[in-house]
């Protein structure tokens, strides 16, 4: 360990307080509680690291535009044009310049935006019928998956059943690559194979403008292997993040019925007996956008990210040696109680304009920060408050009785068991 971590607060050599933790999301919260807002840490896979918990102190890192490899390499199977979570710098610029024309720009969510309302009254279709409760993150990540398909591949998925192929070949490559580490080999040829057919089809009626993402990638001169590799990476971050998001907000509705009662207010006066909403509604759908993003905070939907430092980096007091993973706590950043009073407290209010004009910008990321931050988050924030939209002004949300719900970290922040809901329709005044 060089000196410059040497000065860093931690735990001694040979601590297996992460074992006892259970995951890096609750051992972070108490590392940051013994040791302060700079930790350093053993993270399996990049030795020795340096947590920064303070949203000010985070400032410092906010530009790096490097992550470290090893925490990556377990995408790499994924992708034939180098690992797309770690390609440097210049490589990454231009890329990600493409992905948030599409990803952030207004006129490619409004063309998606019918399609998505479609496929969210589907799955409120098959809700009504349940016998029983319903498993929300289950159902929630496929509709994400089948919005991020549609999305991503457009009109060259015109048929349900080819949909469903896409959906069930993404699911045996998550569970075999991703969990086992081995297999799936079929369905990622199948995948590929799809975006490749997508591809040509585009080559040869020259249609398809910005809001289409393989169209956008194919006009500024990627490679059909860069353009494959990036529609997998999207369906991969994209699917069951919003799903758990969406989940965990409905989670926390249903445990805060006052919440869910103005929620329902706000629906009713922004949409009034229209059944779903258009894209222009979710800009006045302002107290259900904070319910979204206090939901984030408390349970973010990545619970952690990380940087590598390209050059000795002054953080506080201390000084990070260049080649230092520098790790990004999400939730003990979000639980920050300096910024955050009673940080376990489910308040939709915090994110107020009054509540919010004095906070640090960098005490809320769960879409993390900089040049490597998600290209997706205004793509997740519209599917998340449409979805909800649709499901809140048509349902009631009650936790089955007798569930334990338990956080744990997988890909995401996921309830163990899932989260059971009974779904009735909403009583109107």
């Amino acid at each position: 360990m060089g000196d410059g971590l040497a000065q860093i607060p931690g735990p001694p050599a040979g601590d297996d307080g992460l074992a006892a933790a259970g995951g890096l999301h609750n051992y972070q919260l108490k590392l940051h509680r013994e040791y302060g807002p700079v930790a350093r840490f053993a993270l399996p896979g990049a030795g020795e690291a340096v947590s920064v918990a303070d949203p000010v102190l985070l400032e410092a890192t906010a530009k790096i535009n490097k992550r470290p490899e090893k925490l990556f390499e377990f995408l790499a199977v994924l992708q034939e044009s180098g690992n797309l979570q770690t390609i440097p710098a210049d490589e990454h610029g231009p890329w990600r310049r493409v992905m948030l024309s599409v990803l952030a720009g207004r006129p490619s969510h409004e063309a998606h935006f019918t399609q998505f309302v479609t496929l969210t009254s589907e799955l409120a279709d098959r809700w009504a019928k349940a016998d029983g409760p319903v498993a929300l993150q289950g159902d929630l990540s496929e509709l994400s998956l089948r919005m991020i398909c549609e999305y991503a591949l457009g009109s060259g998925l015109d048929a349900d059943e080819t949909a469903g192929r896409v959906v069930a070949a993404f699911e045996d490559v998550l569970t075999a690559q991703l969990q086992r580490g081995e297999g799936g080999e079929e369905s990622l040829a199948f995948l590929r194979a799809t975006v490749d057919r997508v591809l040509e089809a585009h080559r040869e009626s020259g249609t398809g403008g910005r809001s289409d993402l393989i169209a956008a990638l194919a006009e500024a001169g990627e490679s059909p292997a860069r353009i494959r590799d990036t529609v997998l990476m999207t369906m991969l971050a994209a699917h069951h993040t919003t799903g758990v998001a969406i989940s965990w907000t409905l989670y926390l509705l249903a445990r805060h019925p006052d919440a869910a009662a103005r929620v329902a207010d706000e629906l009713d006066r922004v949409l009034g007996d229209r059944a779903v909403p258009e894209y222009g509604d979710l800009k006045h759908l302002t107290y259900l956008d904070a319910v979204v993003k206090e939901t984030m905070r408390l349970y973010p939907p990545g619970p952690y990210g990380a940087r590598e430092a390209t050059e000795d980096v002054a953080i506080g007091e201390y000084t990070v040696p260049a080649g230092t993973t520098i790790f990004y706590p999400f939730w003990a950043v979000h639980m920050n109680p300096e910024y955050w009073p009673d940080p376990q407290r489910f308040d939709p209010g915090r994110f107020a304009p009054e509540a919010s004009a004095g906070r640090p910008r960098l005490a809320y990321i769960p879409f993390g920060i900089g040049p490597r931050s998600c290209e997706g988050a205004a793509l997740a924030m519209v599917e998340a408050e449409l979805v909800l939209a649709v499901l809140l002004k048509r349902f009631e949300f009650r936790a089955a009785p007798g569930q334990t719900v338990t956080p744990v970290e997988r890909f995401v922040l996921w309830a163990a068991e899932d989260i059971l809901m009974e779904v009735t329709p909403r009583r109107t005044s």
